[in-house]
């Protein structure tokens, strides 16, 4: 499929996959495909940036390639490393076997039966599908040498291998960048990019994702999990729920066969929605009663 013709389109095409997103994400997708830019999305963890890189693959049928970030991670591991232990089992045959011509050996190991290509050079290589979406997750967790190298491989879409030579995209790949914003990227690889921050949806929009991920909820059991979460991120928290844990949470209470919340009930199941215990420390006792309180009296009509 060809990239989204319009907004609507985007929305529409996210939709059918199970990602619902309000019109200024659905712009930013658009702008980026039709401008051929990187899109660099920020927010808190959970919120669905990941997410949306999926949901754009599989919209467009392209294939994801996943860079997942870490601290440490250098520009060799991202683009690509030598299978060693092959190259040494082809050493010992071909002493065994009186046939070790030096030159020829070394331009044999050093060829394309011995490369292990990773994310980024798997991005960078022809794709019959058409330019594969390239998913650069949690930036932030890297550290400013590796931002420095990506600005330049974003910039060109190429990548040089000293043994090979330099390895140039036919067409760029679709490249969405995430970041929770534990530290701040450096301004230059923001600058390459288009840029949009992911909130926490809506009421009404975290409903629609809900009904969307978790189809079999009842409509009133939905409105009280979404109310409950939606105060709960009100609260003094260490890690506020994000809408993945919406969705676990809902998938749990269906899984106990639960028809409506109770402040028992949500005691017992805190671990799906929040993951550090001074915060669910927080919510013991009448403290449950009291946001569940508060979440039904949203849903009250006016």
């Amino acid at each position: 499929m060809q990239a989204f013709e319009s907004i609507d389109e985007v929305q529409s095409g996210l939709e059918r996959q199970g990602y619902v997103c309000n019109r200024a994400l659905a712009t930013v997708v658009f702008l980026s495909l039709r401008l051929g830019r990187p899109l660099f999305l920020e927010g808190e963890a959970g919120v669905g940036k990941t997410e949306i890189a999926k949901a754009i693959a599989a919209a467009l049928g392209r294939n994801l390639i996943r860079l997942q970030c870490y601290e440490g991670l250098d520009a060799s591991s991202a683009v690509y490393e030598w299978n060693f232990a092959a190259q040494m089992i082809a050493i010992r045959t071909a002493e065994a076997s009186g046939q070790a011509d030096r030159s020829m050996l070394n331009a044999e190991l050093f060829g394309p039966d011995y490369l292990v290509e990773r994310p980024l050079l798997q991005a960078m290589q022809p794709d019959p599908a058409g330019p594969p979406v390239l998913l650069i997750d949690e930036l932030d967790r890297t550290d400013e040498p590796f931002e420095a190298f990506l600005l330049e491989a974003l910039s060109d879409f190429q990548v040089t291998i000293p043994e090979i030579g330099t390895i140039k995209a036919p067409e760029p790949p679709i490249v969405i960048v995430t970041s929770n914003r534990t530290r701040e990227v450096h301004d230059a690889l923001k600058r390459r990019c288009l840029y949009h921050w992911v909130d926490y949806p809506n009421f009404d929009r975290e409903i629609a994702i809900l009904q969307s991920r978790a189809p079999e909820a009842a409509e009133a059991l939905s409105r009280e999990v979404v109310a409950f979460v939606q105060a709960l991120r009100g609260e003094d928290l260490f890690k506020k729920p994000g809408v993945a844990e919406t969705i676990d949470w809902a998938k749990c209470l269906l899984a106990l066969d639960v028809i409506t919340l109770s402040p028992e009930l949500i005691a017992d199941t805190l671990g799906a929605i929040l993951k550090y215990q001074d915060d669910i420390a927080k919510l013991q006792g009448a403290e449950a009663k009291r946001v569940l309180d508060q979440a039904r009296a949203t849903l009250e009509p006016a």
